[in-house]
């Protein structure tokens, strides 16, 4: 089974980030065909990746994240900006507690190490949340000029300027004021995931297991 640990925002918090989205989407960097946008249901932060875990390992590795979750009270955290892995993976990013998220991201990966003997090495001092990717080689439309600047001139289709900016920064421009609302995080997920078994082909996720935060 292919495992996580997530910290999945409140339907509030993913309907705000959903409304800032669909702005977005409509304008030319953000069109279908220059970005694949992930689907909401697999909106979360994630925490620690375990990769394929066997089936005899899982009660070892939910009982570790049990003990980490009563350790830790409930934090807040807020979405806030955005930014881009890659020139490609485009994420909105996370602020308020983030350095209690930092802790927990800390505890979860240990737990990976003692139940499963697997250290995920990817870097998690970045806490976000992914939004979509860049297909290969998408750049936004670029503007016609107005008029030319001299008599008998052809319009300039190829000019430099903002909006000859691969699609990943115009699009982290567009979200980089961006401001959720705070939500308290009170529990963690272990999830399981299937790529490409999701909507549009993307990852489907199951949650396998919920663990409270605090006493």
């Amino acid at each position: 089974m292919r495992l996580f640990t997530a910290v999945w925002p409140t339907e509030d918090v993913l309907d705000h980030l959903d409304l800032a989205l669909a702005s977005v989407r409509g304008a030319p960097a953000g069109s279908s065909s220059a970005v694949r946008w992930s689907a909401r249901e697999t909106w979360h932060l994630t925490v620690a990746f375990y990769g394929d875990v066997p089936d005899g390992a899982v009660p070892a590795l939910a009982a570790d994240l049990a003990e980490l979750a009563v350790g830790v009270e409930p934090y807040e955290l807020a979405l806030r900006g955005a930014g881009v892995f890659s020139h490609r993976t485009l994420w909105v990013g996370v602020g308020g507690d983030v350095e209690t998220q930092r802790a927990v991201t800390r505890g979860c990966v240990e737990a990976g190490e003692a139940a499963v003997g697997v250290t995920d090495n990817r870097p998690r001092d970045r806490p976000h949340l992914t939004v979509g990717r860049v297909r290969p080689g998408s750049r936004p439309p670029r503007r016609r000029s107005s008029r030319p600047d001299r008599p008998g001139q052809r319009p300039d289709l190829h000019g430099s300027g903002p909006e000859d900016e691969d699609v990943a920064a115009s699009l982290v421009r567009a979200l980089a004021v961006y401001e959720g609302p705070r939500w308290l995080v009170d529990e963690l997920t272990l999830v399981s995931s299937q790529p490409g078994a999701g909507r549009g082909g993307g990852p489907l996720y199951e949650r396998v297991q919920r663990f409270a935060l605090g006493r």
